[in-house]
């Protein structure tokens, strides 16, 4: 049995030189699975490089008719153009005939439809009149750079987000503030970083315009790397996974876990809360996916909960590392600066650290699928999902509902009813998009 080669990831842009080498095979008569093999490529590369790549080419063979029509060998038709009444040949048999006859339908070589897709190679390409196709590596690597650089220009957001950054950004910007003042202070409500804005007003997308920032008018631009957006760039300090595998060890802290659930990028967003010794998950609804949002929710709970309530319950969260989260001290601390709960971040690209509330946006997603738009939603239609989620019993509860398991670890049915989180019975549980038809 022939061993199977396997070829990885490994520098997966092709270049020219290997461009130039598919060239030569092709015009050799190599299979492409041969010239897979030789550039240590997977077929499929090759096959796709080929057929994105190749150029057309209307160069046909001399002393011959240039006739494509499909009909060719069966029309019987003379006398088509106006202007040669006296001709007595065929127009099949004429140079004219495909240019003026409304019935011509032109045929094409299988060569162009089956590996290797191209006219390179073919032995009866200085005979054939059809329409060919050629693979050059030139024009080949000249198309993809092209690609390249078209793929990387422009802005990367959204309209809906970039309206949201315009309507209060540039206000600021025309009153003479710089745009480092205005993340400073408003750096809850960014959704980007502060080069960003600075890219977006230098392109003409908001209404601000560089000559408003007189510095920026007087600054050679400079090459830097992309800066994250993050509120504090210190927050990981002290709260990492190690760092809150260290404190859970040492303390019996009930665990929630916090994520989002994005529906139209740049719209609503839910904040979803994880009870990991119960499976009890709640939702907020928030307008943007902003630090400031997620602020905003762990004060109403303040406020709606008792603090002593609101301690026993969040008294430590593990998030990821977005953006919404890298205002630790907001979260942390009340306004009075008094601890309210411990927050701590999964080590990056782990979502695994936290995977109940990972596996549990899929009880979400049955209602919500992937790129629904939230828009259209308030916090009584989430109140409502998370009410039948939350009433679904599970096997690995011992078929409890999390609303059961709950009640009877914290007895706080009173502090549901605060949440607007109700018992729906068995047999009325609904998971699917018609729970929030209106």
């Amino acid at each position: 049995m022939s061993q199977r080669r396997i070829y990885h990831g490994k520098n997966k842009h092709l270049t020219d030189s290997e461009r130039l080498q598919i060239e030569q095979l092709l015009r050799e008569g190599v299979s492409l699975k041969r010239i897979a093999v030789t550039l240590e490529k997977s077929a499929s590369t090759i096959s796709r490089e080929i057929r994105a790549r190749a150029i057309e080419s209307n160069k046909y063979a001399p002393y011959r008719i240039h006739n494509r029509c499909a009909n060719l060998n069966v029309c019987q038709k003379m006398q088509i153009c106006s202007d040669k009444p006296n001709c007595t040949r065929k127009c099949s048999r004429c140079n004219y005939c495909n240019a003026v006859c409304e019935e011509f339908e032109e045929r094409r070589c299988h060569r162009l439809y089956d590996p290797p897709y191209v006219c390179n190679g073919c032995l009866e390409a200085y005979q054939c009149v059809l329409r060919k196709k050629y693979y050059l590596h030139r024009n080949a690597h000249e198309a993809y750079r092209e690609m390249l650089v078209e793929s990387r220009s422009g802005a990367n957001i959204t309209e809906d987000e970039l309206l949201y950054l315009d309507e209060w950004i540039s206000p600021l910007i025309q009153r003479g503030q710089s745009v480092h003042h205005i993340a400073v202070h408003n750096a809850d409500r960014l959704i980007v970083s502060e080069k960003s804005i600075y890219r977006y007003v230098s392109g003409g997308l908001f209404k601000a315009r560089n000559i408003d920032m007189p510095r920026v008018c007087r600054l050679k631009p400079r090459k830097t790397k992309t800066v994250e957006h993050k509120i504090d760039s210190t927050c990981r300090l002290g709260r990492t996974y190690a760092d809150f595998l260290a404190f859970t060890e040492a303390s019996d802290a009930p665990v929630v876990e916090i994520d989002s659930v994005i529906g139209r990028v740049g719209g609503k967003v839910l904040l979803t809360m994880m009870f990991k010794s119960c499976d009890l998950m709640l939702a907020f609804i928030r307008e943007r996916n902003t630090s400031q949002s997620v602020i905003d929710v762990f004060n109403c709970l303040d406020e709606t909960l008792s603090r002593e309530v609101f301690s026993r319950l969040l008294s430590v969260c593990l998030a990821d590392n977005g953006s919404e989260f890298s205002n630790p001290k907001a979260l942390e601390y009340d306004a009075q600066g008094r601890r309210r709960t411990r927050l701590y971040y999964c080590d990056p690209f782990a979502s695994y650290q936290k995977p109940n509330v990972e596996l549990n946006h899929e009880f979400i997603r049955k209602i919500l699928p992937k790129g629904t738009s939230f828009d259209a939603l308030c916090q009584g239609d989430i109140d409502l999902m998370m009410s039948h989620i939350n009433s679904y019993s599970r096997e690995k509860l011992g078929d409890k509902s999390p609303l059961d398991v709950f009640n009877f670890i914290y007895g706080y049915d009173d502090v549901l009813k605060k949440l607007r989180i109700s018992r729906i019975p068995a047999n009325e549980i609904l998971l699917k998009p018609s729970l929030l038809k209106k």
